[in-house]
């Protein structure tokens, strides 16, 4: 088996004395792993950056033998990297992307949307003009794994008005008037996740604290500490440019 796609790095895993497995996210295959020989030498080292997007060509034997994987990079994200706040976005979306799909399924939206994401903190690597969309994407990965938040509709009246709230349990939106007896106990929704546009510094922390709580409980389990760290690192650096 041999095929050539387009791929955005997401992890590296040192494998041998040289080499790495290299996992990646593609347009038509999904999350796809590869081993890569050299990927810690000087030459391919700054290939294989989070974030940055290759042409690989992956080879096998058989379906369930481990690709041999060559790269040739397409675009580079390196210089990012030396802003800590874009830096903490990169490392969280692909973090999160590669711990919480499953390998070889298909995720066209999914792959549309982490390049929109990473073009979005490219273009302006300050929070304020990507912090919608970091929400938007993880909304979007939450939907995509069935673990979706009902919030077209409250949960208690069925009407598509005012809804300001979503039940951290239930994961269903709830309207002003229904959610003001239960101030403290449900979860703020900004109302840029329904309406689009742009959003604030408050706006995005709460978007943040909501897709937080259902990516930490249904997607990033307790033996991914380290994803849930670089979740952490992301959000507390997004409080600090916002003065928090």
């Amino acid at each position: 088996m041999r095929t050539t796609t387009n791929g955005i790095i997401l992890a590296l895993r040192p494998h041998g004395e040289h080499g790495a497995i290299v996992r990646m996210m593609t347009p038509e295959m999904g999350l796809q792993a590869g081993y890569v020989r050299g990927a810690r030498g000087r030459n391919l080292r700054p290939v294989l950056l989070a974030g940055n997007q290759v042409v690989a060509e992956l080879s096998s034997r058989t379906e369930a033998q481990l690709a041999q994987a060559s790269v040739e990079l397409s675009h580079s994200r390196a210089p990012l990297l030396q802003e800590p706040l874009a830096a903490a976005a990169i490392d969280w979306a692909c973090a999160l992307t590669a711990t919480g799909l499953p390998e070889g399924q298909a995720y066209p939206r999914i792959f549309q949307a982490l390049e929109g994401l990473l073009a979005a903190i490219e273009a302006a690597p300050s929070a304020s003009g990507w912090g919608a969309a970091m929400v938007r994407y993880e909304l979007l990965l939450l939907a995509e794994l069935g673990f979706g938040l009902d919030i077209a509709r409250c949960a208690v009246t069925g009407d598509a008005d005012d809804l300001v709230a979503v039940s951290p349990r239930s994961g269903r939106a709830v309207s002003r008037a229904e959610a003001a007896p239960y101030a403290g106990k449900l979860l703020p929704m900004p109302r840029f996740i329904l309406e689009g546009g742009m959003a604030s510094w408050h706006d995005i922390l709460e978007g943040m604290a909501l897709t937080g709580h259902f990516l930490l409980r249904d997607v990033i389990t307790d033996r991914a500490v380290t994803v849930a760290e670089a979740r952490a690192r992301l959000v507390d650096r997004m409080k600090r440019a916002a003065g928090n």
